[in-house]
């Protein structure tokens, strides 16, 4: 006759609440919800996206030997700040400081809309959520001015790049007469093609005639679209075409396509943020949140968003306007 033998049954484990709704287990990957672990997932995917756009500028920007210099591109401020004579007369980059002034601050006040959560305080939540929208709003704000002025102002486009940069030294020649002058060019110098005389976002006035007969040395030329760019001509002095006549080439086509193509799509990512925190926001001040008593998770997970929108910018500012 067969001993008896102990069997050992694991424990059944009821993973069904009280109304047998399934539940989805007893434990939480990286003590974390299931939403917040979803949108972790979402900005790791989304980083290798950024990481691949700012790759291939960088790319680009340092395969070229001719590139804009961000100084000189992005110059212009609103109300002519940049012509007040403030610091020694320029104040290169000015506008995007401010902009990142902007949204750094706004990720500063969805830390504190988090805190705030955390304590179940809807009116400090309220509070520090509506500051962060209204930092959201003025960065849109401000890259909706920078848009404008580069594309009607500077006559920037995805496929026209009047911003462009010497390769060699040399001198430039006389418009109306085609003889060298004693104005240097200088290797690396950022040229802008406008109407002769004209500034950064200004008509200008042209300071040089243009017979029909110099239009050779002129480089006058009309665009599609009707925009006036001046090509000036110059001598070369040193480099493999020292002694040849070289002409202001229009910069390289990438730049305007991966600046607008790049901030663009971080712009979309900012203008999606602020429509989620608009959201969250009504439903924080109607209490809904509240309700659930789970220190309101909906507005940690967005801020979880935010601040990687603020990273991002971080990375698009140096690549665009410091390197």
């Amino acid at each position: 006759m067969a001993e008896d033998t102990d069997i050992l049954v694991a424990p059944e484990h009821d993973h069904s609440d009280e109304d047998g709704h399934w539940e989805g287990g007893e434990a939480k990957p990286f003590d974390t919800s299931y939403g917040k672990l979803m949108m972790w997932y979402f900005l790791l995917s989304d980083a290798f996206t950024f990481a691949g756009f700012l790759i291939a500028y960088g790319t680009l920007r340092f395969s070229s030997i001719s590139w804009p210099v961000p100084d000189k591109v992005f110059a212009t401020a609103p109300f002519g700040i940049h012509n007040l004579g403030i610091f020694g007369g320029e104040a290169p980059l000015i506008f995007v400081t401010f902009m990142s002034f902007l949204l750094i601050i706004s990720s500063g006040t969805m830390v504190r809309a988090v805190q705030e959560g955390a304590l179940e305080n809807k009116r400090g939540v309220v509070f520090w959520m509506f500051l962060t929208v209204l930092g959201g709003a003025g960065f849109l704000g401000c890259q909706a001015w920078e848009w404008n002025n580069l594309i009607n102002h500077e006559h920037m486009t995805v496929t026209t790049n009047p911003f462009g940069s010497y390769t060699e030294n040399g001198f430039f020649l006389d418009p109306e007469t085609g003889e060298q002058t004693d104005e240097p060019v200088e290797l690396g110098e950022t040229y802008l093609l406008h109407v002769a005389g004209a500034e950064h976002g200004e008509a200008g006035e042209e300071t040089f005639a243009y017979p029909e007969t110099a239009g050779n040395y002129a480089g006058f030329e009309i665009m599609g679209d009707g925009t006036p760019y001046i090509r000036r001509k110059y001598m070369a002095t040193d480099g493999p075409d020292a002694g040849s006549i070289k002409t202001q080439q229009f910069g390289p086509t990438a730049f305007g396509a991966l600046f607008f193509g790049i901030t663009g799509f971080h712009g979309f990512h900012v203008l999606t943020g602020v429509a989620f925190l608009l959201i969250i926001l009504i439903n924080s001040a109607s209490g809904v949140y509240a309700m659930r008593a789970n220190g309101y998770e909906m507005v940690e997970k967005i801020g979880l968003y935010w601040h990687f929108v603020d990273l991002v910018w971080v990375f698009v500012f140096l690549v665009f306007y410091l390197l």
